[in-house]
């Protein structure tokens, strides 16, 4: 039987399924620890990953010991959990099924089908829902026979085939049935808000749950990627899909608020917002695989929801495109006692200058693209760059979100040459207008000998954290990535130091030095993806391909990568799935294997 400690399993041993609006986290023992109703942002109806008393959660398995594999549908976000025990073997089922416009349905379903493989064996399931994280009391009903959970506005209903009858005990709904070899019981939920909720019927269920995964695979088999690494790429895909707030366009960096840095620790944040500075990685995955559709609708919802806080970009908006990101804590434990458990960012208040390089790189891949840009939003660019030109000298909190002092990191000023490189190159195609184009140009060349002058290590001769630091820092290598014109030799100093300095094994750390918080963190994906794509960029192509093949291989049994990773122990940390180390997986993936073309590879 799958093993939790202190009523949590390792981070590592959750999968992910969602519908475009909701999102849940499902253990390998069959627990539906986290979803968020009705939308993926919203307060978690099931929250025990993050206090496994109060949080409340879906409980499915056998009665009796086993042991558990699982997998994700070829070409879907559907998941399969195959559970072995002495007596039999039974395989589930989990998907959010996706909304069928012809008929009338649930706006939000969570199905759990249940199919004996083989033998007989006793399945037994508790659902314990805690509406508004807990906040609110819950009442159980039936309605038509079905149990029904409500709180205010929000409602719930276990609508069962097979699978036992239900009942309802202090604040749970449970029930046990024994599976028999062809045998299928299925549990769906659908899920209302301020709406009525529909109770379907089996056949109903059964068909959307065809249709959903033929959905999935519709649009997986449209976006083919034919390199090395083509089933970590597509995993990933299909994993950002997810994240995607289909009702806005908007993409989430991560399912999940508050999921630890470092167990025990205080460094846990509400991850549940699109942040400006993975736009451009995001566009880039999209229009490279093959995805127009969700690149237009992702760089027209970036473009109104920074039109809420123009000239000034706000770090992180809210999926809706909201700027209010209030931040609280919630009356829970945390995931293995890490507190506080947070809701809403602060960050989103802070400054960080490399968010306009990100917009701006971001609106030039659109372009490029397209072909054009509508006159508002060139308006509005050259707007930025100007404000860019009037700000880049200002010290900010960096693309790490320090919570001490304000400083003139590197990589933020980087990426404001980047902000004003596009810049340029935009209103020399007419794209944008150019009255100021002179001036950009001007503090392009500023910018590149502040940071030549200032942002370097001379013993060293490579770039630093900040200006007058000896740290080092892993974002600078966005620099390279982005195109920053800087000194080639010392940017491939750069990448030697950071890889010998900063990386242990395949695992990169973030950067040296403070940070303003206590304690400390694991690994950042995303900076051992793009060490190995920046490897590749410089013609270390062996290195950066032994480094892509560890890479692949720290994913958990279902492709899916955490925020950070435990470089002692391998256990994942942080929020996940973290889109920024799918999308730097994608983007590093992609250039290695153009490398390897152009080298003849």
């Amino acid at each position: 039987m799958a093993a939790r400690t202190g009523g949590y399993v390792p981070l590592r041993d959750y999968a992910v399924i969602g519908d475009g609006r909701a999102a849940a986290l499902v253990a390998r023992d069959g627990s539906v620890d986290w979803l968020g109703l009705p939308d993926l942002d919203s307060p978690a109806v099931f929250g025990a990953v993050l206090d496994a008393d109060r949080g409340g959660r879906f409980l499915l398995e056998p009665a009796v010991p086993y042991r558990s594999e699982r997998r994700y549908l070829p070409g879907t976000n559907v998941l399969e959990t195959t559970f072995v025990t002495p007596q039999g073997t039974v395989r589930v089922t989990d998907a959010l099924t996706l909304h069928d416009e012809v008929a009338l349905t649930p706006m939000r379903e969570l199905q759990r089908r249940v199919d004996g493989v083989s033998g007989t064996v006793r399945m037994r399931w508790r659902v314990q829902p805690r509406f508004g994280y807990g906040t609110r009391p819950t009442r159980l009903v039936r309605r038509a026979g079905v149990p029904v959970a409500t709180a205010g506005a929000d409602a719930l209903a276990l609508c069962t085939w097979e699978a036992g009858e239900p009942r309802c005990e202090g604040d749970a709904i449970k029930g046990s049935f024994l599976t028999a070899p062809g045998g299928s019981a299925l549990i769906a939920m659908p899920f209302a808000h301020q709406e009525p909720l529909v109770l379907p019927a089996r056949a109903e269920c059964d068909v959307r749950l065809e249709r959903t995964c033929a959905a999935w695979r519709r649009w997986a088999d449209d976006r083919i990627h034919p390199g090395r690494w083509r089933q970590a790429v597509m995993r990933s895909l299909l994993t950002l899909k997810m994240l995607v707030f289909a009702p806005s366009g908007a993409v989430a960096a991560a399912v999940t608020t508050s999921l630890p840095e470092h167990v025990g620790g205080e460094r846990n944040w509400d991850y549940r917002f699109s942040w400006v500075r993975d736009s451009a990685f995001t566009l880039a995955a999209f229009l490279r695989l093959g995805c127009p559709a969700e690149a237009h609708a992702y760089f027209w919802w970036l473009m109104h929801a920074s039109q809420l806080t123009h000239p000034r970009l706000q770090v992180l908006y809210r999926l809706d495109g909201g700027a209010h990101t209030t931040e609280e804590t919630l009356p829970w434990e945390g995931y293995r006692g890490s507190s506080p458990v947070r809701t809403g960012n602060a960050a989103a208040r802070q400054i960080q200058l490399d968010t306009y390089g990100e917009l701006m790189q971001t609106a030039s891949l659109y372009a490029q693209a397209a072909g054009r840009l509508d006159s508002d939003v060139a308006r509005r660019l050259a707007e930025l760059a100007d404000l860019v030109h009037a700000t880049w000298q200002d010290p900010d909190s960096g693309i790490w979100e320090v919570r001490s002092a304000p400083r003139h990191f590197t990589q933020s000023k980087m990426m404001c040459w980047v902000a004003l490189d596009r810049a340029v190159a935009l209103a020399e195609r007419r794209l944008i207008p150019d009255r100021n184009l002179v001036a950009w140009q001007s503090a392009r060349e500023e910018i590149a000998a502040f940071i030549e002058t200032r942002c370097v290590a001379p013993r060293r001769n490579c770039y630093v954290r900040s200006a007058g630091s000896e740290d080092l820092d892993a974002a600078v290598l966005l620099g390279h990535l982005y195109g920053y014109d800087g000194d080639v030799q010392r940017m491939r100093d750069t990448i030697t130091a950071v890889g010998q300095e900063l990386r242990h094994g395949p695992f990169v750390d973030r950067y040296s030095g403070e940070d303003g918080l206590s304690g400390t963190e694991g690994a950042f994906l995303a900076c051992s993806f793009w060490l190995a794509e920046s490897l590749a960029r410089t013609g270390r192509l062996t290195e950066a391909t032994e480094l892509m093949d560890d890479l692949v291989d720290l994913a958990n049994d279902v492709g899916l990568y955490s925020e950070e990773i435990d470089p002692a122990t391998g256990d994942f940390l942080g929020n996940l799935p973290q889109g920024l180390s799918h999308l730097a997986l994608i983007s590093a993936a992609c250039a290695i294997d153009a490398a390897g073309k152009g080298a003849g590879g």
